[in-house]
């Protein structure tokens, strides 16, 4: 699972950081060890449980964050991939979603990038655009407020609520997918009718 966002301090807590939020909570509940930490990504490593005969069985979830800026995110996929090898069917990326309200998640098999420049970054290193993705809603801009002004904001005081629930469902939704697929994730947390801004990019409604 590799949950997107921009390094540092000045960027922690920001809308465009979700990615980041839902991979150290997940980290925390799984009870995730330090699994590997290169010039481009930090990952955690857990154990999904399950006795013998288990399809969860011995195997595990890497957690991945690249430390890289969010524009250059498919360099911390491109080597991680050289130094572990990976199928694309075998990567869920976690990632903040401007056209969702907070609050909302929804997975998805494949897509476009929808103007995110973290995807566009990691279709760009993948080779493709066939990759799962998790969207996490962060609402839309206000009125005359610059798309990057709000994507690099804080939440108000009155989003935090809603703000915890969608990181909780989207531990749960990213556990799923481990667990049991895309398939099985989709029809949980996409069944809910969700409103869409009509201007959202075409394949990201």
């Amino acid at each position: 699972m590799v949950g997107l966002g921009n390094p540092g301090p000045d960027y922690a807590g920001t809308r465009h950081n979700v990615g980041f939020a839902v991979a150290h909570l997940l980290a925390d509940r799984l009870g995730a060890g330090p699994y590997e930490t290169t010039r481009t990504y930090a990952s955690w490593s857990a154990r999904l449980g399950g006795g013998a005969g288990s399809p969860e069985a011995g195997r595990s979830l890497v957690l991945l964050t690249p430390l890289t800026f969010m524009n250059l995110s498919g360099r911390a996929l491109e080597e991680y991939r050289e130094r572990h090898g990976l199928e694309v069917e075998q990567v869920l990326v976690v990632v903040d979603d401007i056209y969702l309200p907070l609050g909302q998640v929804r997975l998805r098999a494949r897509g476009g990038d929808g103007g995110h420049n973290g995807l566009a970054s990691l279709e760009q290193g993948l080779g493709t655009d066939a990759y799962a993705r998790l969207r996490v809603g962060v609402g839309e801009a206000g009125d005359g407020q610059q798309l990057v002004d709000h994507v690099l904001s804080g939440f108000a005081p009155e989003e935090e609520e809603a703000l915890a629930a969608a990181l909780d469902a989207a531990c749960e939704a990213s556990l799923l997918w481990a667990r049991e697929g895309i398939v099985a994730g989709m029809n949980r947390f996409n069944a809910r009718p969700r409103p869409v801004r009509e201007n959202a990019p075409e394949g990201e409604r």
